[in-house]
């Protein structure tokens, strides 16, 4: 059970212009222009993106700033409206500023008519590079998820495959401790085991085909994976396969997944000469789930248990209390089962246990 706290933060550089880009597209700038062309008012979004002096709104007409020092196209819009006292809208409009490289904004001038007969254009300017800079680092963020996600599926599932084959060579490790080989072994087992503990910083999803899935052979070959383990902290099994029949529809090499990191976790939080209890039973088609059958899968040490501020926290991604885990099992764990259409709960008391229990659709065979 997964529980140590890991913070993940952006790179201070990519943060920070994703952030400035996400300020940038949802502001607007308004600027006030007279038909003398002077500047009669500029919000400070006008002068961010312009590089505008702040404008004072204590300025006298005299004092009021030419229009010539606003961008070359941005003027021709102005002088148009003036000219043709209609609004005109510039879908993008790439402006150069002063020292800057270009930047396109989407530009709408409407020339205001004041009692007095004098005209004003008041320009709105939105930051279009902003939007598709933020877009495109959206999209960039979108990549690295799929990347993440690829890879730390890959990584659970290699982990997950190399229980036995671990157990089979400390096994055999043991007989033959002072070969040089030995030691090639252990060293790149560790390396292994590193390459996929990195690997799995990333929580993700995949497709798989479903079919007829015999939950019994599953939970058997998934208790096989582990018994190293248990027998090592000479942990007692109880199985209680009640369940009959056992079908379910899924992926098999998914749920056993789901199992083998269960098992995993209830034999890690137990002490030596604990008990571990597998039980599954039907349940019938009753409500929460009318007109379809269940089978239940239950997985109960007799282990530390769980604190309950940690309770609610568990199917966190990247948060754990191990302390080598990633925080992923239980995530990846609760997705497989909700892409399964099922659902998952923990009861734990501290110092006395834990219990996972699985709800999976049953099988045509159940229905």
């Amino acid at each position: 059970m997964s529980a140590r706290s890991q913070h993940r933060t952006e790179g201070p550089v990519e943060g920070l212009n994703l952030a400035r880009s996400l300020r940038d597209c949802l502001a607007s700038g308004v600027l006030v222009i007279n038909d003398r062309e002077q500047i009669v008012f500029a919000t400070p979004e006008v002068e961010r993106f312009l590089h505008l002096a702040p404008f004072s709104l204590q300025s006298s007409a005299l004092s009021l700033r030419p229009a010539s020092l606003l961008p070359g196209p941005l003027q021709s819009v102005v002088r148009e409206v003036i000219a043709g006292k209609t609004t005109i809208i510039r879908e993008q409009l790439t402006l150069t500023l002063t020292g800057k490289h270009s930047r396109n904004f989407h530009v709408t001038a409407q020339p205001i008519q004041r009692d007095s007969g004098s005209l004003e254009v008041v320009v709105v300017l939105s930051d279009v590079t902003s939007f598709n800079r933020l877009e495109q680092q959206i999209t960039h963020l979108d990549r690295l998820a799929t990347l993440g996600t690829l890879s730390a599926h890959m990584a659970h599932e290699i982990k997950n495959a190399l229980v036995p084959v671990k157990t089979f060579v400390d096994l055999l490790l043991e007989k033959h401790r002072n070969e040089e080989l030995a030691t090639i072994v252990i060293r790149e087992m560790r390396r292994l085991g590193t390459i996929m503990h990195q690997m799995q910083r990333f929580s993700g999803k995949e497709r798989s085909a479903h079919g007829p899935v015999r939950l019994h052979d599953v939970l058997e070959h998934s208790l096989h994976m582990v018994q190293h383990q248990l027998t090592g902290k000479f942990i007692s099994l109880n199985r209680s396969f009640n369940a009959t029949p056992d079908a379910v529809h899924g992926n098999d090499h998914q749920l056993e997944q789901v199992f083998v990191n269960l098992l995993l976790n209830a034999v890690e939080a137990s002490s030596p000469k604990g008990s571990l209890t597998v039980a599954t039973e039907l349940v019938p088609a009753t409500s929460p789930h009318p007109g379809q059958p269940h089978v239940r899968i239950t997985v109960a040490d007799t282990g530390m248990g769980i604190a309950v501020e940690n309770l609610d926290r568990l199917f966190e991604p990247f948060f754990t209390t191990k302390q080598d885990g990633t925080g992923l099992g239980l995530p990846i764990t609760r997705r497989i089962i909700h892409e399964h259409q099922g659902h998952i709960t923990v009861q734990s008391e501290p110092n006395k246990g834990t219990t996972f229990s699985v709800l999976l659709p049953a099988g045509d065979q159940a229905r």
